[in-house]
């Protein structure tokens, strides 16, 4: 079996929570929330994951599904225990995000009359402070890798970001490796060079002198995913081709 792109984004996302051990895996984003469900079924089992909401599923789900098994559940006052705690990676989105990790989710354009009113801060600020930090990004372009953010949601490594991991788009997989925790190429996915990837980034990117691929799934992740995860294919919808 040949894995699609949207199936090497979801592998990159799981990839994000290898080694964390028993914390709530938090995820935003379709490939991000199939990358957190595959990396418990296959080499991270200590993971919590919920059904998209307050419960704490017994076990991985399929997107969309009864949560069935649930082994207890999270009303806000315990989710913001966990992430105050350090006990929570959460892969967010952004509108925009800056070499440093800035990200901004809250309105595009000067703060005094902005051309578009996005979501708010709403959680980025603590998520940033007090838990580590990855993002899914499935539109990687300047627009969105830009110089400078509009307005700082999620601080990044240059305002005291807690711990900022991964950042996985359906490009590459990047992180904070570079001089002063800037952006770091490090890896592209089969079919992307390293020069669409700096196009598509509106900021210098730290470019490594090897730069491998990004990891194909195995079968048994393929066969997770297309018959139990997601047999729908919603991930396609997400990241086309």
């Amino acid at each position: 079996m040949i894995a699609t792109r949207a199936e090497v984004c979801v592998v990159a996302c799981a990839e994000a929570w290898r080694g964390d051990g028993e914390v709530l895996a938090a995820a935003m984003g379709t490939c991000s929330v199939l990358g957190a469900r595959l990396a418990r079924m296959t080499f991270e089992p200590g993971l919590l994951t919920t059904d998209g909401g307050a419960l704490l599923t017994a076990e991985a789900i399929p997107l969309g599904a009864d949560p069935g098994p649930v082994e207890g559940g999270l009303p806000f006052r315990d989710h913001l225990w966990l992430v105050a705690a350090g006990r929570r990676h959460v892969m967010m989105g952004a509108s925009q995000i800056d070499r440093y990790g800035n990200t901004n989710i809250s309105a595009i354009g000067d703060w005094a009359r902005p051309k578009a009113q996005l979501l708010g801060s709403r959680g980025a600020p603590g998520n940033t402070r007090c838990n580590p930090t990855s993002y899914w990004i499935p539109r990687h372009s300047p627009r969105v890798f830009v110089e400078k953010v509009d307005f700082v949601s999620g601080v990044g490594t240059d305002r005291g970001a807690f711990d900022l991991r991964r950042v996985v788009t359906d490009l590459a997989v990047l992180d904070f490796g570079g001089p002063g925790g800037t952006m770091r190429l490090v890896s592209a996915h089969p079919g992307v060079t390293v020069d669409a990837v700096v196009a598509a980034t509106g900021f210098e990117l730290t470019v490594p002198a090897e730069v491998p691929s990004t990891r194909t799934p195995d079968q048994e992740e393929l066969r997770l995913l297309r018959e139990f995860l997601d047999p729908k294919a919603l991930r396609d919808r997400e990241v086309p081709g």
